[in-house]
């Protein structure tokens, strides 16, 4: 039985008192009967628009492709894609050998394998090097703890080992007997240990041949591109190191490239003799280098590709004769082919807003660059481009039911301007005709963390809003890489709040150019983005009609004190160690659950995953509790906790459908929208 009693902490002269700190006992009969009342409130208060929420599921999973094929890409003399078929919820695994006419031979289906689970997810699947063997990572349970199974592909018999708390993405070595894989701690699900495991033996005796002992770091494994070498990567929000291993010599020891460094940054792989770094050492935006094998340490690095101030190195990719990167200049990306002989050129788009980059390639001996190519009113397409020819040669668009016309939506960008006097970007879509008289419904999104960008890409299931009159807009705030490295450390730790005011500022841009205005505004975020949803909440809560805040992460100060819980420990360079008093106290000047206050809110959708390991399902709970006792008004909080899933949601791609489906019925309610 939970017991519901205050939880008292003094740290640098604070007593902090959390009364809802006993939601946080899993197990409890209690907390699981708070549990489905919420649920079951959240039910009854969406039971009117039942109707509402049916009429918009057939009408978003009726414009997706119900039979749908992958562009099968090339690996080790196979054609290798996916198929997805009408009415079932998961892919199905395949390849091809040599040819597309070639017989299907089914490698998974994940429709059979996802039988007798609420919750089903493949991780990563990997080919042994004489194309007999698979081993695939599996979540049943949504914390993202895979258990790595292996295949006979030539019996089609799932072999009896399995092994339990990985990280779920295998590696061969090239013996086809070996198997790489990363442990995860038990408790705090941190990426701890690489272990080698032997084809055919007990589990038990895999051998331990890396442990991280630092808590700030996690570790992940990979084989270099052309499949010479195996890597070890230990990375922390600040630095990486890398060890290497000869991919045929799986039982020797690894061997540092370049030691850790607080602030030192670098990815690696090799081709030509050469390992190939991108890194951020004397250059904010990354800068792209070059080491022999004999000689890697940083002293060695041979500059490539030399850094700029106003162009973000994002990626980067190796072939027999070319250098491909991703840059990202005034927040558009850009890709730019550099012949190992030859001149470099640009990639070019041609829409004002957009997002572009590579798919997969296993193969590095190829002229041909499969590109991937979205915009807010252009589908998802496939070109392949030959590198030589610069030929662009169109594969395949993401199907659309017939009744979509892009020629009907109009996208653009426009800037804010923030507290700060900054310009901040932001992606607009609309149908085409809109009139700017302040009355047209608005979502705006937002994520700003972790120095990812939120891309202005297409989407499906956004047609229902934007038919229905809706202007949607990302804004592209700081502590993203929208502008590069200087946008994400502007946007982070003490400066913190620019992530926040930004947000504010695009928003009421919107209502200043006369899209809309506060009674038809309504704001959306995810995990750290619905930390942004909280902060907003409180601070500004007058510029919005709704909020929808998932998995969010809104008790910042409990969490960043508590080093069991998974990823704490890896996150002190982003948000701060409160066990520091400077960090501490401005994390509680904005951490959502701790600044509710005696005020009017605006409508509330907030959601949560019961398995969610990368925000605990409680911090949501508490704050919703904690809203719901000192709020002032009379709008709607609705919380909906997810029970059979987790940080991403439902596992089949109708179930998530559901998920947006809610989102947008309570958008529509609010605003008196019954159609």
């Amino acid at each position: 039985m939970a017991k519901k009693i205050p939880h008292k902490l003094s740290i640098h002269g604070h007593t902090r008192v959390d009364n809802y700190y006993w939601l946080n006992q899993r197990d409890s009969d209690a907390v699981k009967a708070h549990l489905e009342a919420e649920n079951e409130y959240t039910r009854k208060m969406m039971a009117h628009t039942q109707g509402l929420q049916d009429k918009l599921f057939a009408e978003i999973k009726n414009r997706k492709s119900h039979d749908d094929q992958s562009v099968p890409y090339l690996s080790n003399g196979y054609y290798y894609y996916t198929r997805q078929l009408a009415d079932y919820e998961y892919k199905v695994y395949c390849r091809k050998k040599d040819s597309a006419n070639a017989v299907e031979e089914i490698l998974l289906d994940g429709n059979e394998l996802a039988k007798g689970h609420t919750f089903w997810k493949p991780g990563g699947q990997a080919v042994s090097p004489d194309n007999r063997f698979l081993a695939f990572g599996v979540d049943t349970l949504s914390r993202r703890n895979y258990t790595v199974h292996f295949k006979n592909l030539e019996t089609g018999d799932i072999l009896p080992e399995e092994i339990p708390m990985t990280s779920g993405h295998p590696v061969w070595a090239n013996d086809s007997q070996t198997v790489f894989y990363v442990k995860r701690d038990d408790i705090t699900l941190r990426n701890c240990a690489i272990y080698r495991h032997r084809l055919g033996t007990p589990v038990e005796q895999d051998v331990e041949v890396f442990f991280e002992a630092d808590e700030t770091f996690s570790v992940n494994f990979y084989k270099t591109k052309a499949s010479d070498y195996l890597l070890i990567v230990s990375h922390s929000t600040m630095s990486t190191e890398f060890q290497f291993l000869d991919a045929d010599h799986p039982d020797g020891k690894f061997t540092v490239i370049q030691k850790r460094e607080r602030g030192l940054e670098y990815d690696v792989n090799y081709i030509n003799g050469y390992f190939y770094i991108r890194t951020n050492l004397k250059a904010k935006n990354f800068r792209i280098m070059r080491t022999p094998l004999e000689q890697t340490g940083k002293e060695y690095w041979e500059e490539i590709v030399p850094g700029k101030k106003d162009v973000f190195i994002q990626s980067f990719d190796l072939f027999k004769d070319y250098l491909v990167l991703v840059e990202r200049r005034e927040g558009l990306i850009h890709i730019r082919v550099i012949p190992w002989q030859g001149e470099e050129y640009y990639i070019d788009f041609d829409e004002e807003v957009y997002s572009a980059g590579y798919s997969t390639h296993r193969e590095h001996n190829t002229d041909t660059l499969r590109l991937i190519y979205t915009s807010m009113t252009t589908p998802y397409t496939t070109y392949h481009f030959n590198m030589k020819t610069r030929e662009r040669e169109f594969i395949k668009q993401q199907q659309v039911s017939s009744d979509f016309d892009p020629h009907n939506y109009e996208t653009k960008r426009e800037f804010a301007t923030a507290k700060d006097g900054t310009r901040i970007p932001i992606s607009l879509v609309y149908r085409k005709g809109l009139v700017k008289d302040g009355n047209n419904p608005t979502l705006i999104l937002g994520y700003g963390s972790y120095g990812a960008s939120v891309e202005p890409t297409f989407s499906v299931s956004r047609l229902s809003l934007l038919d229905r009159g809706f202007v949607f807009a990302i804004a592209h705030i700081r502590g993203g890489q929208f502008h590069g490295r200087m946008w994400y450390e502007e946007g982070k730790l003490l400066k913190k709040k620019n992530t926040f005011n930004d947000f504010i500022s695009c928003s009421e841009h919107l209502v200043k150019n006369r899209y809309t205005n506060p009674e038809k505004l309504f704001a959306m975020g995810g995990s750290a983005g619905g930390l942004l949803m909280g902060v907003v909440a409180n601070t500004r809560p007058d510029l919005y009609k709704g909020i929808i805040a998932a998995v969010p992460f809104v008790d910042v100060v409990s969490t960043m004190l508590d080093d069991s819980i998974p990823l704490t420990t890896s996150e002190f360079d982003e948000w701060g160690d409160p066990r520091d008093k400077q960090y501490y106290e401005y994390i509680l000047s904005y951490s959502p659950y701790d600044q509710v206050k005696a005020q009017n809110y605006p409508a509330m959708l907030v959601t949560t995953g019961f398995h969610d390991s990368q925000v605990q399902y409680w911090e949501p709970v508490k704050w919703v509790a904690k809203l719901r006792a000192m709020k002032t008004d009379r709008n709607p909080l609705l919380l909906q906790i997810f029970m059979d899933s987790g940080h991403f949601g439902a596992s089949g791609r109708y179930q998530y459908i559901l998920e947006i489906v809610q989102e947008y019925a309570f958008i529509f309610d609010q605003l008196g929208l019954t159609e």
